[in-house]
């Protein structure tokens, strides 16, 4: 099922997804609510949400959402107002390496099927307008290690089913958008 208006932005690292999606957001003249997904695990990590902060008009609210991305979604979607979640690529590494450790179970042998199941159907039922950032990682060499491995191929799962049910796609490339969809 199509979003009425959701809009998916993918690119590489400092590929200026964040700040086109950031330009999205503030150029549709309605509130805006940033759903912040990354967990904080270093002093440099630090520093780069330090910098996405700076970069935010003041006046927009944030949530951080490191793992329950659907119900964040769906308690804050509205008519009239703008999600802009950011990103997919550090919410997926959030549920599968908990900030915890592995514990007796060891590494992940696959996808967190409920928390996905549970943003799609958060997705395809928007109201608002929901703006949903990404990283493309899947377009180089398959990595050697099995945990590694499967975090590339659950975030280009993740990414084709978000694109799927968006009514635009952009890629970033150098700081440029080149449309995919719509």
């Amino acid at each position: 099922m199509t979003s009425p208006d959701l809009t998916f932005i993918l690119g590489g690292a400092r590929s200026g997804k964040s700040a086109y999606a950031e330009r999205l957001a503030a150029d549709s003249g309605l509130p805006v609510t940033y759903v912040a997904t990354a967990r904080i695990g270093d002093a440099e990590f630090a520093a780069r949400v330090e910098q996405h902060r700076e970069r935010r008009p003041a006046h927009w609210a944030l949530v951080e959402a490191p793992l329950d991305l659907g119900g964040v979604l769906r308690e804050l979607d509205r008519e009239g107002h703008v999600v802009l979640i950011d990103c997919l690529t550090l919410w997926l590494a959030n549920l599968l390496f908990p900030a915890d450790g592995y514990g007796s179970n060891g590494p992940p042998d696959g996808p967190p099927l409920q928390a996905f199941g549970d943003f799609d159907a958060a997705l395809s039922t928007v109201r608002g307008k929901v703006i949903v950032v990404s990283n493309e990682i899947g377009l180089g060499v398959v990595p050697m290690g099995s945990v590694t491995r499967l975090y590339v191929d659950e975030l280009g799962r993740l990414n084709q089913r978000v694109a799927a049910a968006s009514t635009h796609v952009t890629m970033m490339v150098a700081g440029l958008p080149l449309a995919l969809k719509g």
